[in-house]
């Protein structure tokens, strides 16, 4: 089912990424545990776009860890559509190696059409050591790495994620844009929160806007686009050239289908009943059954069941079931014990996937004390991939 709004003007031309054109201009955000090929296939299904594969660990890669070279496998729709891959490292030489692996050597199984770098990870275990949100303050180190995977990439384009910032009082995202722009990032994605705030509160679209102004580069706006009109307000508020979806798309991969037509100006939205949803679901448990084998795909499928059943009447001890569900008969057998019932409205424009409060950001010892420092934190590398 489908609803329509009131028509829209709006339209948002492609995005260029050098040689790379994303039409329309949407970005799938890298989410660990959930960006993996089956979920990338059902989002693209929907409605193009660029998706990116779950976050690349440069020393994993660079090692040749057996886990994080399945995970980068590019499947056959990416092969010939355009393959993106997210990249978190610390240390220029590595992260200049590992993109050296993916666009010589093919390590993926195709040369990236694209390849982005994480400075945007909030978590503590990433952050205590220097990495993700917490880099860009050390602007030096943040610049030798950017050029180490420009330089590396050639012709493939290389673009950033960050946040605002640490938090309030030490803010890096104009820095960062500028140094992106002038190492050759072909775009840079900015998040509206401060890493001390992780998913908490409301995002901050007013940076998006500053840097846009500030930089002479395609800015991609990300934070609480919970649906297509919030992403064409996004657009209209700050000038930016794209949005990139995170948590808005869990259990509704057809968000995808709604900015294609928001961007090409049209109002259609899905809103699509339970029996619709039902089929998204089981399509979903089959692709990733197809990748992992059954009994690990429907395990992995469990986390997605109460995202896609949001806000529709079903009754607890079916919910329980599906979290335990082990293969596809069972699944589909689950799904058509409940009822046909509308979308439930109230749910959309609302929060999706984690929430956290603020608190301190976790940072090595004298992290602060010189922004200018380009040493690589001691042990910030990680060893596994996803997050």
């Amino acid at each position: 089912m489908t609803a329509t709004l009131e028509p829209t003007t709006t339209a948002l031309p492609p995005l260029r990424l050098g040689p790379l054109t994303v039409d329309p201009a949407v970005v799938l955000a890298p989410m660990a545990g959930i960006t993996n090929p089956a979920f990338r296939t059902l989002c693209r299904e929907f409605g193009a776009g660029l998706y990116v594969c779950e976050m690349i660990t440069t020393r994993a890669l660079v090692e040749r860890n057996e886990k994080t070279l399945r995970m980068i496998r590019a499947t056959p729709e990416e092969a010939a559509a355009g393959f993106s891959v997210q990249l978190y490292g610390v240390d220029p030489a590595t992260v200049g190696r590992a993109v050296e692996m993916l666009v010589d050597e093919e390590v993926a199984g195709v040369r990236p059409a694209h390849v982005d770098l994480n400075f945007g990870c909030p978590v503590p275990k990433v952050t205590r050591k220097g990495g993700g949100s917490a880099l860009p303050w050390r602007r030096v180190l943040f610049r030798d790495i950017v050029r180490a995977a420009v330089r590396a990439a050639r012709d493939v384009p290389v673009t950033v994620k960050t946040r605002i910032g640490i938090d309030a009082d030490h803010v890096t995202y104009l820095d960062a844009g500028r140094i992106a722009r002038d190492e050759g990032a072909a775009a840079i994605t900015l998040h509206g929160r401060t890493a001390d705030q992780l998913y908490s509160g409301t995002a901050d679209w007013a940076p998006i806007a500053r840097l846009v102004e500030a930089v002479d580069l395609p800015v991609l706006g990300n934070g609480d686009v919970w649906e297509a009109d919030d992403a064409l307000r996004l657009v209209r508020e700050t000038g930016c050239a794209g949005v990139v979806i995170g948590r808005g798309c869990l259990g509704r991969p057809w968000l995808f289908g709604d900015l294609a037509a928001a961007f090409a100006g049209e109002s259609r939205r899905a809103l699509p009943t339970l029996r619709e949803v039902a089929a998204v679901m089981h399509r979903h448990a089959q692709l990733l059954s197809a990748e992992q084998g059954e009994l690990h795909g429907c395990t992995d499928f469990r986390k997605h069941v109460a995202w896609y059943l949001k806000g529709f009447a079903v009754g607890s001890d079916v919910r329980r079931a599906l979290a335990m569900v082990s293969s596809l008969d069972e699944l589909a057998g689950l799904l058509e014990r409940i009822p046909d019932q509308p979308y439930p409205t109230a749910v959309l424009g609302g929060p999706r996937g984690r929430t956290s409060s603020p608190r301190p950001v976790a940072l090595p010892e004298g992290w602060l004390d010189d922004r200018d420092d380009p040493r690589p934190p001691a042990g910030a590398e990680l060893e596994t991939s996803g997050g």
